[in-house]
């Protein structure tokens, strides 16, 4: 799967991941009123607002990007129609022949986070059949349970060619209350970043492993320290766009055969409808607002990748 993930971003010319966090507050009211009026204002109806503002906003973007990433949270939130919404993402992503990767974030030890593994990357066994869950592409992880949490989902990735994004350093402002403590003299994110390395090693694709890393934009200088720990390593960049992160933060995340990283940007796409910039376009046009963000911030990295020589 990270082969694919490369060549697609090789073939758009974008390194980019389209978070698709759906709240109810990013939903423009006319999706929400078609939804509420077959199913009425019910956990039914949200994830019928959520599902309807998905597919426009994949079907608007599918062409110039490489893969999606849907926050489980912000379908968890809904309860099971929410779930059923993120399956119908899921597989309507996968139709548009988009990477996905499911941000869920599980960290757990044993059979749990085998459990989790299962559910999302692979296939589980019931009696003599087996089926996939809910079938992401690769998963976000996170390792601080130590190696008894990760390795379930690297033995289901083996399996199954799929991949990890492991949480190294992110970009929420209190993550150095813990990620950035020293040990033995050195901050923790970079002993986790050289384990993601050492686990990537025996994972390997055609140029880069399938055990990736989560660093955030809004820290440049510590991804430059990471990307050199871990040349082999895919970065998937959090952070872009509301959170401050931009171009010109991002090429030290990138190797410098200009990949190895991809950068997400999450309401700064899907409601960029908005955005003063983009406000022009109305709700009515958000899908096309969505495109124009997509874009604009291709231009960005594609420019300071060349500023910078790679």
């Amino acid at each position: 799967m990270i082969n694919k993930l490369t060549d697609k971003i090789k073939k758009t010319n974008a390194p980019i991941v389209v978070g698709l966090d759906p709240m109810l507050s990013y939903i423009p009211e006319h999706i929400q009123q078609k939804a509420f009026a077959e199913y009425g204002e019910t956990l039914e109806g949200a994830a019928e607002a959520v599902w309807q503002f998905n597919k426009a906003v994949v079907d608007a973007t599918y062409d110039l990007i490489p893969a999606v990433k849907p926050q489980i949270a912000m379908y968890e939130q809904f309860g099971i129609p929410g779930l059923a919404a993120f399956k119908k993402t899921v597989d309507y992503c996968h139709e548009k022949d988009l990477i996905v990767i499911g941000d869920i974030k599980r960290g757990d030890i044993g059979s749990t986070s085998e459990a989790y593994a299962v559910g999302h990357l692979g296939k589980v066994q019931i009696g003599r059949q087996s089926f996939y869950g809910f079938d992401e592409d690769f998963a976000t992880v996170n390792p601080y349970l130590g190696s008894d949490g990760v390795k379930p989902f690297i033995k289901v990735c083996q399996d199954e060619k799929k991949g990890l994004f492991i949480l190294v350093k992110t970009s929420n402002p209190s993550s150095g209350e813990f990620q950035d403590q020293l040990v033995d003299g050195r901050p923790l994110y970079e002993l986790v970043g050289e384990k993601v390395a050492q686990w990537g090693a025996s994972c390997m694709g055609d140029s880069y492993s399938y055990i990736g890393a989560v660093v955030g934009a809004t820290y440049p200088e510590m991804g430059k320290v990471l990307r050199k720990l871990m040349p082999k390593t895919f970065i998937l960049v959090p952070g872009y766009g509301a959170q401050g992160g931009k171009g010109a933060d991002l090429v030290h995340f990138f190797n410098e055969d200009g990949l190895g990283a991809i950068v997400n940007s999450s309401r700064g796409i899907i409601a960029a409808y908005k955005q003063d910039a983009y406000k022009h376009l109305g709700a009515e046009n958000f899908a096309d607002a969505a495109r124009c963000a997509v874009k604009d911030m291709a231009a960005d990295i594609d420019g300071a990748l060349k500023n910078s020589g790679r």
